[in-house]
């Protein structure tokens, strides 16, 4: 973290007392997505409650030798210039294989026309390219990270 997010995140750290500092498992600063337009309309997206979960594709994590997220992980919500816009906590994380995604969990991510189908095309397209990047195939039956989450600082 660079010292402005550092500085954001004090910010919201000092609101909280040392018990519930305690029980944070993680901090991480972060944009969604891996392009301009889409990390900054997540940002937006999130920072407006609209988006309220997101996915991961969990080989990824062993791939990239990342530690999975946990219940209670706090993440700094970056737009594409690195600059804070809110902090998340994860309120929940489970597995499930691509092709058993639900539409209730699609529209709690927010994007696109808020259809499953949309959501469906979107995701396949974007871990199909991904999956290349890290030189393996991605299929419908891959698992992925469900993380569910709600937004802390700033306070509306």
């Amino acid at each position: 973290m660079n010292e402005i997010q550092k500085a954001f995140l004090d910010r919201y750290l000092a609101t909280l007392n040392q018990q519930q500092k305690d029980n944070i498992p993680q901090c991480i600063a972060e944009y969604f997505c891996a392009d301009e337009y889409n990390a900054n309309e997540c940002a937006r997206l999130i920072n407006n409650h609209i988006k309220r979960a997101s996915c991961s594709l969990k080989v990824a994590y062993e791939i990239e030798n990342e530690p999975l997220p946990k219940v209670g992980q706090l993440t700094l919500v970056l737009d594409w210039d690195e600059q804070p816009i809110c902090i998340i906590q994860l309120t929940d994380v489970t597995t499930c294989p691509f092709n058993m995604v639900t539409e209730e969990f699609a529209k709690l991510e927010g994007e696109g026309d808020g259809s499953y189908a949309w959501w469906r095309a979107a995701h396949l397209d974007f871990f199909t390219k991904y999956a290349k990047q890290l030189h393996i195939a991605f299929t419908e039956t891959d698992l992925l990270l469900l993380e569910r989450f709600k937004k802390v600082f700033p306070v509306d």
